[in-house]
């Protein structure tokens, strides 16, 4: 029997026969891009990786340029950089991007039979790099630099059967104890380390003993307060690809990511809001999390060209053309506040607060 891998039986149930979430009364939308930004890919250079860098330095202000969404505000692009490619000059020149208003920068991981004391100091090292030697990432209430992460190799948590690329069975915890304010790793599929939970935003609580703790969790809904020991995960999108099939029969698989041979299009963003991302009791907002490799040449040239350029135009004309829909393009950081302002309780999304 046909079965994506990566998925679960009743992730495909739900995906082939579950009830399509209607467009009406969707006011909302939120769309995030979370790049895993790795100029060393490929075991680069440092002169390719001046290149990929620059490419984006030169190419995203004019990709930008006369883009606006529903409040008059252009593309957002989160790079996650690698803790363990740190780069000055890198950063240094993501960070000014930054400062001109189109995005921010996060934290992403590649490690491999790790441990906790080791991946705690790794994690305080970076992210203190960032905010102290960059201005990057923000400073909580509490005084705490807080950042947001993705997983390198998707396997959060010591997901991988074989248990490769982390190590770590207590990762949730060591996240959230040095300031991660949400992790942004799912959707996996077609990876075996994607989760039961999918189409999701909720809160999941370590067991320190066990991996892939995140499996599943408590859904984030309006009027709860976050748990306390619940560190908050916001997926991306995942359905079916019906007008993409393999043999000629076989759907394919929609995950958001986005790439050179798969650019972001107005049926895709169709699939998106099917998917239906949102806080339990506030569905009016939709949450689209997408992910890319944005230094990868083929992935670059449709990010920062015309592909990339002629859907955000299509966007703009699908907008004019329903009265019913607004969209805006966010940071991580702002999505992960979004959420809780969700939670609160808020009719209406305030744009620019960003304090997780």
């Amino acid at each position: 029997m046909f079965r994506p891998r990566g998925l679960h039986w009743q992730t495909l149930f739900h995906l082939l026969v579950g009830r399509k979430p209607t467009f009406r009364g969707m006011h909302r939308v939120f769309l995030s891009i979370v790049d895993h930004f790795e100029p060393m890919w490929g075991r680069a250079g440092m002169s390719l990786q001046r290149e990929r860098v620059d490419r984006w330095v030169r190419e995203y202000p004019r990709l930008c340029c006369g883009i606006e969404d529903s409040r008059s505000r252009p593309p957002q692009h989160t790079f996650f950089y690698p803790a363990e490619e740190y780069e000055p000059e890198h950063l240094e020149k993501l960070a000014g991007l930054c400062r001109q208003g189109l995005g921010d920068v996060e934290i992403h991981l590649h490690h491999d039979n790790d441990t906790a004391d080791n991946l705690r100091n790794t994690l305080e090292t970076f992210k203190h790099r960032l905010h102290e030697g960059h201005g990057l990432l923000k400073a909580g209430r509490d005084g705490q630099v807080t950042y947001g992460f993705v997983h390198g190799n998707w396997a959060l948590d010591n997901s991988r059967p074989d248990g490769r690329w982390c190590g770590v069975n207590n990762e949730l915890t060591v996240l959230r104890e040095t300031g991660c304010y949400a992790d942004f790793t799912m959707p996996s599929a077609p990876s075996s380390t994607q989760t039961r939970s999918f189409n999701s935003i909720y809160y999941a609580i370590d067991d320190p003993d066990r991996p892939k703790s995140h499996d599943r969790g408590i859904p984030a809904q309006v009027g709860a307060a976050p748990p306390a020991r619940g560190l908050l995960m916001i997926q991306g999108p995942i359905a079916l690809d019906w007008g993409r099939r393999k043999f000629g029969l076989l759907p394919r698989l929609e995950n958001g990511d986005l790439t050179g041979h798969f650019p972001p299009t107005l049926a895709r963003l169709e699939r998106w809001l099917w998917a239906a991302v949102s806080v339990a009791g506030r569905e009016d907002w939709c949450f689209v999390k997408l992910h890319t490799h944005g230094a990868q040449e083929k992935n670059a040239a449709m990010l920062l060209g015309e592909p990339m350029r002629e859907f955000h135009e299509s966007l703009a004309d699908f907008a004019r053309q329903s009265p019913e829909l607004t969209y805006y393009y966010v940071t991580a950081r702002e999505m992960a506040d979004l959420v809780h302002q969700a939670e609160q309780g808020a009719l209406e999304p305030e744009l620019d607060r960003a304090q997780v």
